[in-house]
Parts: structure tokens; sequence; C-alpha cells
């Protein structure tokens, strides 16, 4: 996988939390990127700063075992989407 959400996250984890790119793939699970609790939080902040949304705790908790970065991928296109189609509906009322 080499989408751009997924290249995004991929640079976060490297350039902020110094995650060697050898541990970042799409099959990756957040719990196994080296990341204590606190640091996964703010990973997830970051992510939301750099997509500007926010995800709901619902859609992704990143401390719910198994949640891979493709998983992360799909949460954050899909919220996108989301609030895409919100902001046209919303200028459109």
């Amino acid at each position: 996988m080499s989408s751009p959400t997924f290249n995004s996250i991929a640079t976060i984890l490297e350039a902020d939390f110094k995650v060697d790119r050898s541990a970042i793939s799409p099959a990756t699970v957040l719990t196994d990127l080296g990341l204590d609790s606190l640091a996964l939080m703010e990973f997830v902040f970051a992510v939301e700063d750099a997509f500007h949304l926010r995800i709901p705790e619902d859609r992704l908790d990143p401390r719910e075992a198994g949640i891979t970065l493709q998983r992360l991928c799909e949460v954050i296109d899909a919220e996108s989407s989301g609030a895409v189609a919100s902001s046209v509906e919303a200028a459109h009322a």
C-alpha cells in the first residue's frame, strides 16, 4: 500500500515519533510501533491534526488490540469523505 494517507502517516511516525521506516507497513499493529500509551494517543492526535479531522473513538480506539495502520488509513479516508460530504451539504442548505 502506498496511498497518500499511508505515506502521510508513515512520515509522522518517522519524523515525530522516531519509528524506524522498516517497522512501518499497512499490516503493522499500532501497539507494535514501540510507542507507550501516551505516545500512541499523541500519534493519533498528530494524525488528526495532519488530516484536519477528529476520529470518533467508536470508529478507532488506538488502545484496542489489533488495529493496524491499514485500518487507521481506512478510518481517515472514511472520515475525510464524510467531512467533505457534510461541508457540501451545509453549503447547499
